[in-house]
């Protein structure tokens, strides 16, 4: 049975059921085998699933479910490293468009505390920023900022983040008003000492440089103003988020990222969603960023392997035995054609079919 059949069943199986039928359709169980599938590397290989995780490549159980996807390509399902999802809830949506993890950049602190599934959220919590900071006065009035105004209430701020399970601090440093040197250094300093990484909110050049000297680790979006070159090599072992859309893919935005990337930063596919409106992967993100020079190993890195080695998402990322069977079922090499990756066929996410 071909995939296009597999898919107009919903989630079905073919060859030889549980129960000895043969051929019947139905719902799959919690263990199935996707077979004759290409993965990036070009190897055709049958991922065997149990339990949401991949536990086999290679020659499987006859009896075991199947969905045959031979002609298709699978790759790990994305981790979008720039979300909103207490602005814009829409996290089964995220998960049905190929999305399998994102990193929570700003929400109140209720958000924190609550349930998201299988889809996994890295969270921040509210900014760390200034009494009347960004984004407090604007989008962001409804808890999305930590107002503070000392060095100790910025370490008091990321300790009470810290206890709430936050994986991350976001510094916004856009303004005015805006932390001072002192407490944003301390904020940042905190953080480290938790073993917690630190993004700003910084879009123009002094704005990347102040976060930078600040300690930060992360700039949650590509700047928008062009970049001096002693501010991409201030840069160059740090690491930029690239939210390209959610500025319209400004031709300085995109000379700001193929710099970065070339001078070495770590670059890490993300889409500010919330306040971009794509839930799943967004094939805008993907166009500008092939427009930047990124080609189709670098843009898929950029939303699996790699931000999964970042933020210490261990199963997600890769199709390895032991991993995630999160899981986007493609048309066409996404190496070759990145668009593809916008329009899976079929999405896994822990081994439910979206």
């Amino acid at each position: 049975m071909h995939l296009a059949l597999v898919l107009a069943l919903g989630c079905a199986h073919t060859g030889r059921a549980p129960n000895g039928e043969d051929d019947v359709p139905g719902a799959l169980t919690d263990h199935f085998v996707l077979i004759g599938g290409t993965l990036t590397g070009g190897d055709v290989v049958d991922v065997e699933v149990r339990a949401g995780a991949i536990v086999a490549l290679g020659p499987v159980d006859p009896t075991v479910d199947r969905v045959d996807v031979t002609g298709m390509w699978i790759a790990p399902a994305f981790i979008d490293s720039h979300v909103h999802l207490a602005y814009l809830p829409a996290i089964q949506q995220m998960a049905a468009g190929g999305v399998a993890a994102g990193v929570d950049l700003a929400a109140p602190l209720a958000f924190m505390a609550s349930d998201s599934g299988t889809f996994e959220i890295v969270h921040a919590g509210p900014m760390v920023t200034a009494v009347g900071g960004y984004p407090t006065q604007s989008w962001g009035s409804d808890g999305y900022g930590f107002e503070v105004d000392s060095p100790a209430e910025a370490i008091a701020a990321v300790d009470d983040l810290a206890s709430r399970g936050a994986g991350l601090i976001k510094l916004p440093v856009t303004g005015p008003p805006v932390l001072d040197e002192a407490s944003l250094q301390a904020a940042a300093d905190r953080a480290h000492e938790l073993g917690l990484k630190v993004a700003s909110h910084a879009l123009l050049d002094s704005e990347a440089v102040i976060a930078r000297q600040a300690g930060v680790d992360v700039l949650a979006h590509t700047p928008t103003a062009p970049l001096e070159d002693s501010t991409v090599d201030l840069w160059a072992s740090g690491a930029v988020i690239t939210t390209l859309s959610a500025f319209g893919g400004r031709d300085d935005t995109l000379d700001n990222l193929r710099r970065l990337r070339e001078a070495g930063a770590t670059v890490l596919y993300g889409t500010d969603f919330g306040n971009t409106r794509t839930a799943g992967i967004d094939g805008a993100e993907i166009a500008l960023m092939l427009q930047s020079g990124m080609d189709g190993e670098a843009i898929l890195a950029s939303a699996t392997a790699v931000p999964a080695e970042y933020w210490g998402l261990d199963d997600l990322g890769a199709i390895d035995v032991g991993s995630a069977a999160s899981l986007l079922i493609l048309s066409s090499d996404p190496l070759v054609d990145p668009s593809v990756l916008a329009s899976p066929e079929a999405v896994y996410i822990r081994g439910v079919r979206q």
